[in-house]
């Protein structure tokens, strides 16, 4: 593929085409593709050569796939998005006219997937390519986009004055839910030639611009969708895991933290072993709700996927130890905002102050407890911007959401709790 020549490219796509072979056809419009790398394919008008071969739309959408390889290759992030656009447009008027077949679909994948990568603009999208010089030939080469951290196209942007960093993922995301709507009305194919069975990938490609750009709220007409979908359960399995890692980190940004325990174990179970990547991701998220559910992480969970972040805060968490909780959070407090989950950790508190005062519960014995001894107890947390009235106002939050059995007796100052079962589980709580 080193050595091809822009003619033999052009009758490659052109044969896909007319056979419908799909995924070779993605492949030859993939920035994952070693052809990306071919100084022969990168040129700057290519859209003659592409006219001579291809019927439109198909010349538009591969001539723009090559001029975006020749920006990518001089470094002109901003183009390449450009013309990356215009790949998945003139895709999507060609897979509009595809009645009732879906052989197409893995282009949309590789095309749509490729315009989200361009679309991350605070990021840069470089070619890496590995080479080993035989004889003056290429005896191999791999070539793959690599994300990294530089401002370049973020730079770019400003000097083409072409609006700020998050408005490429939205028009983006615009392009992406035009395809996204194509596959949804496509209510007529039997089920083997649905193009519905792209609807989860680009729900996931969705999802990920919508979290980057904090639109969480553009996900439930797609996660709607999805459920209504009669081939919901059908989906491959890595499409499952990453839909249902999202839908449960927005269950849990939602409050929802059981249906998010549901759908993050799901995915953390259902997540290929060996990617311990993908499964310390999930982790991340599925901890603190596992945490706020009363279900604390061993020692060797932690350890296993390196989060000993998270093995001070939940000791603290168990003993009721806010000094320590405090000193947890403060002390990780940049990965856990980086993360997004701080103000989710802040919640732990409450358990918190419910594990401390179980302790003064099971260390005076007694069904009628003072305040001053939980007043005392904070004291020792060191806590001491805290006074008898703050006190009540915890203990009634605790009873309120069922974390305790009791009521308070304003009359003689003391917390009165039930006999039985005062401190109720928070499995059986949340």
């Amino acid at each position: 593929m080193a050595h091809i020549t822009i003619n033999q490219y052009l009758q490659q796509i052109y044969e896909a085409i007319v056979n419908h072979e799909g995924s070779f056809c993605a492949e030859l419009l993939s920035f994952k593709h070693p052809h990306v790398a071919n100084p022969r394919l990168q040129l700057a008008s290519p859209e003659e050569k592409c006219q001579q071969v291809l019927e439109p739309p198909y010349d538009e959408m591969v001539a723009a796939h090559l001029r975006c390889t020749y920006a990518v290759a001089n470094h002109d992030f901003v183009e390449a998005y450009k013309f990356q656009t215009i790949v998945v447009q003139s895709f999507l008027r060609a897979f509009q006219s595809h009645k009732e077949e879906n052989w197409a679909l893995p282009v949309m994948f590789a095309v749509t997937l490729d315009l989200r990568i361009f679309a991350n603009n605070v990021r840069c999208v470089s070619l890496i390519r590995y080479i080993d010089l035989r004889a003056d030939q290429y005896w191999n080469v791999c070539v793959c986009v690599c994300v990294c951290v530089c401002p370049q196209a973020e730079q770019q942007l400003q000097k083409k004055g072409k609006g700020q960093p998050s408005e490429m993922l939205e028009k983006a995301a615009e392009q992406l839910m035009s395809c996204f709507r194509v596959c949804a009305s496509d209510n007529r194919a039997g089920i083997e030639d649905s193009k519905k069975w792209g609807m989860m990938f680009l729900s996931n490609q969705l999802f990920k611009i919508y979290f980057k750009i904090n639109k969480l709220h553009l996900c439930k007409p797609l996660i709607r969708a999805i459920d209504s979908s009669n081939l919901k359960n059908d989906y491959s399995p890595a499409q499952k895991v990453t839909y249902k890692y999202y839908v449960g980190r927005k269950a849990m940004f939602d409050s929802d933290f059981k249906p998010a325990e549901e759908f993050l174990s799901y995915s953390f179970h259902h997540c290929h072993r060996s990617s311990q990547k993908n499964k310390r991701m999930i982790l991340i998220y599925l901890l603190p709700v596992k945490m706020l559910l009363g279900h604390m992480p061993t020692h060797q969970l932690l350890r296993k996927y390196d989060l000993m972040q998270f093995a001070d805060v939940t000791k603290a968490v168990s003993e009721g130890n806010l000094l320590l909780l405090n000193e947890a959070l403060s002390k990780h407090e940049t990965f856990f905002i980086r993360c997004g989950i701080f103000l989710i950790l802040e919640k732990l508190k409450i358990i918190t102050y419910r594990n401390l005062f179980k302790k003064v519960y099971l260390l005076l014995r007694t069904h009628q407890l003072p305040l001053d001894a939980f007043l005392v107890a904070l004291r020792m947390m060191q806590v001491d911007d805290v006074d008898i009235e703050e006190v009540q106002c915890l203990l009634a939050n605790l009873i309120y959401m069922g974390h305790i059995k009791g009521y308070i007796s304003h009359q003689h100052q003391k917390l009165v709790v039930s006999k039985q079962n005062p401190f109720p589980p928070l499995s059986s709580v949340s």
